[in-house]
C-alpha cells in the first residue's frame, strides 16, 4: 500500500476514533503502558543499536543526547500516559448552549481536529507522547521520526499500535512513515491530513510550511532568554541561570542568551562564572568581558540556538533594552526575568512577545508534562489555535449543532419571527 493510501486509511479510521467513548480511549492508554513495561528490554536493545549507529556516524552530541531512550525516559512516558488517563475527556464538552428562539437551540461542542501529522527528529520519547495524546483526544496520527532513531521508533510504534487495536481502537488509527522521501508524499495529502506539526530545525520547518497546503503548527527555533534585572537577587539568579542552560542543554526551552542589567552585572556575572565552572562555555559581549572570561560574542551569537553548553551574555542599560533585544532576537518561545520588583516584572511579562514569559524560575519549566498536560505534541510559538506547550486542549477544535422544529430563515428575514438569544 502506498503512502497516500495508508494515510487515507487513517482518515477513514479517524471518524470512528472520534466517536469512541472516553473509557475505550483510556483503556487503550492503559494497554499501552502495560505493553511498554513488558517490552522495555526489547525497546532498549533497539535504542542501543540506534545509539551505536549515531556514534559511528559522528552525529552531534545534542542529537545523540535526545536519541537516548532508557529507564528514565520510559518511566516518564508511562507517567505521562497515566496522567492523560486521569484527565477529563477533552471531547464532547459543551462550550456554549444558546436558545436563538423558542425550540431553536445552538450548541458548540469540542471534537477532534481529525488527522494530525507530526514530523520530529531524534527523540523516540516524542513518538510515545504524541501517540498517547492523539489517542486521548481522538485524533488519527501520522508519525515520521528521524532516521537516526529508526529502530527505536519502529518498535515503540509497533508496541503502541498493537496495544491500541487490541484495546478497541480502530485498525489504521495510526501510521508510521520511515523513509525521508515519504515526507513529500505526506505534504501532498491535504485532503486527508488536517494539521502538520513539524519539530526540527528552522530550515526544515520553513520547508514544510512552503511545500504543503496543510495548516502547520509549531516552532522553528528555541532562542530563549534570561534577563537578570537591576533588582535581581544574585543568590536566586545564579542557580536559575545555570539550570536554564545546563539542566538539558539540547532542549528547545534551554536558555541561549543571558541579559544582565548594568547595575546587577558586578554582583551576578563573576558569581555565575564561579558557580558554573567548566560546565558552560561563554560567548560574552565586549563590555561584560571585564567581569568574566569567554569568547567574544558576535551579533550572530544572539541569533543562535546552540542546543549545547554555550551561553551568550550581554549587559543592558534598562528593562526596555532587554525587552527590545528579546523581541528582536528571540524566537517567541520562553523568556524569563529575574527581579524582586513587581512593577518591573509586570511590564516585562506584558511586553515580551513570547508563548511563555516567566519570573524568577527556570525556562526549562516550559514543557507540557511540567504544566500538567500529561505530555505535549510540541511547543507552538504562533498565536493562532494553540500557543506554548500543546497538550490535549490544543488537539481539539469544536463544531456547532443547531436543533429546531421546522424553523426557516424566511420567517426571520420577513419579520414574522425574531431571535431572542438566551444562553441556557
Amino acid at each position: 500500500m502506498n503512502v497516500k493510501d495508508r494515510i487515507h486509511k487513517v482518515r477513514e479510521s479517524s471518524f470512528r476514533l472520534a466517536s469512541l467513548p472516553v473509557q475505550v480511549r483510556n483503556d487503550a492508554l492503559e494497554a499501552v503502558c502495560r505493553s511498554l513495561r513488558a517490552k522495555a528490554e526489547a525497546v532498549f536493545a533497539a535504542n542501543a543499536i540506534d545509539l551505536e549507529n549515531a556514534e559511528k556516524a559522528e552525529l552531534p552530541a545534542p542529537i545523540v543526547s535526545r536519541l537516548h531512550f532508557g529507564d528514565k525516559k520510559l518511566a516518564d512516558c508511562v507517567a505521562g500516559a497515566q496522567d492523560l488517563i486521569a484527565m477529563e475527556d477533552p471531547l464532547f464538552k459543551t462550550l456554549l448552549k444558546r436558545e436563538l428562539d423558542e425550540d431553536l437551540v445552538l450548541t458548540r461542542k469540542t471534537c477532534p481536529i481529525g488527522v494530525i501529522g507530526v514530523i520530529f527528529e531524534s527523540r523516540p520519547d516524542a513518538l510515545v507522547q504524541i501517540a498517547c495524546l492523539c489517542i486521548k483526544s481522538g485524533n488519527g496520527i501520522i508519525l515520521k521520526g528521524g532516521s537516526e532513531a529508526a529502530k527505536t521508533n519502529r518498535i515503540l510504534f509497533d508496541v503502541i499500535y498493537q496495544a491500541g487495536v487490541e484495546a478497541g481502537l480502530p485498525e489504521h488509527f495510526a501510521e508510521l512513515l520511515e523513509d525521508r522521501s515519504q515526507i513529500d508524499e505526506l505534504l501532498g495529502c491535504d485532503e486527508d491530513v488536517d494539521l502538520l506539526i513539524p519539530r526540527g530545525s528552522n530550515a526544515f520547518v520553513q520547508y514544510i510550511m512552503s511545500n504543503s497546503n496543510i495548516p502547520v503548527m509549531g516552532h522553528a527555533d528555541g532562542i530563549c532568554h534570561v534577563y537578570a534585572d537591576r533588582a535581581a537577587d544574585p543568590e536566586m539568579a545564579v542557580p536559575i541561570i545555570i539550570d536554564s542552560k545546563t539542566q538539558y542543554a539540547a532542549a528547545c526551552n534551554a536558555a541561549e542568551t543571558l541579559l544582565v542589567h548594568r547595575d546587577a552585572a558586578e554582583a551576578i556575572l563573576p558569581a555565575l562564572a564561579r558557580a558554573a565552572g567548566d560546565e558552560i562555555e561563554w560567548r560574552v559581549e565586549e563590555e561584560a568581558l571585564r567581569l568574566m572570561e569567554g569568547e567574544p560574542a558576535t551579533e550572530e551569537d544572539f541569533r543562535t540556538e546552540y542546543l549545547d553548553q554555550i551561553l551568550s551574555v550581554k549587559i543592558v542599560d534598562s528593562l526596555e533594552e532587554a525587552i527590545d533585544h528579546i523581541n528582536r532576537y528571540g524566537s517567541h518561545h520562553t523568556d524569563c526575568i529575574i527581579t524582586e520588583n513587581d512593577e518591573t516584572a509586570e511590564k516585562f511579562m506584558a511586553l515580551v512577545d513570547s508563548a511563555g514569559v516567566y519570573r524568577n524560575c527556570s525556562t526549562r519549566f516550559a514543557d507540557g508534562f511540567r504544566y500538567g498536560f500529561g505530555a505535549e505534541v510540541g511547543i507552538s510559538t504562533g498565536k493562532l489555535h494553540a500557543r506554548g506547550p500543546v497538550g490535549l486542549e490544543g488537539l481539539v477544535t469544536y463544531k456547532y449543532t443547531l436543533e429546531g422544529k421546522g424553523q426557516i430563515v424566511a420567517d426571520y428575514a420577513s419579520g414574522k419571527s425574531s431571535f431572542h438569544f438566551r444562553d441556557l
